[in-house]
């Protein structure tokens, strides 16, 4: 795993920050939509655009509809197979343990994620699930990619739920 970003001139992280920009433009659609804002992208390993998604889990009433569950699916349909080995997630944030047994058990070829995710996430930071010891597959991993505007992003929107939730509006009773 890297734990710092390669060094701006790097041609390979200026393409991770390309395919990161368009995963946090569909974590914006997710968050104006009312879903915690989390977008992905898969590309192939020639650099093709195969799937994207962003979180729809309170839109389409379903637990499993996070963005990388999504993309995932999307990018087996589109190449008419589950093994994703020569293929690329870019997800705006650390995977939870749902999503980083699915992207294990594809067997992705990269995981590229934008801020840790100190309370859920299994590839790094809560729990290491692809390296742990039932793993299957051993999954390259990158993160940090964007990781300021990914957490600027996450936090903004839930500033502003706290902002215009029901319970902000309360009185306190003396």
């Amino acid at each position: 795993m890297e734990n710092s970003p390669p060094a701006i001139d790097d041609a390979a992280y200026l393409v991770h920050r390309q395919w990161m920009s368009q995963a946090i433009v569909l974590a914006q659609s997710a968050g104006d939509a009312g879903e915690v804002p989390v977008g992905a992208v898969v590309v192939d390993a020639k650099g093709n655009l195969i799937a994207t998604a962003e979180n729809r889990r309170e839109r389409d009433k379903d637990p499993t509809a996070h963005a990388e569950i999504l993309a995932l699916r999307a990018a087996g349909q589109a190449l008419q197979t589950w093994h994703l080995n020569s293929c690329t997630l870019y997800v705006t944030l650390e995977p939870c343990p749902m999503c980083a047994g699915a992207i294990v058990l594809a067997r992705l070829g990269l995981l590229v994620y934008g801020m840790d995710d100190p309370k859920t996430g299994t590839i790094r930071t809560v729990a290491n699930i692809p390296d742990s010891a039932y793993s299957n597959h051993r999954l390259p991993v990158i993160a940090g990619i964007m990781e300021s505007v990914c957490r600027q992003q996450l936090q903004s929107w839930f500033t502003q739920r706290r902002h215009h939730s029901p319970m902000s509006k309360r009185q306190i009773p003396s």
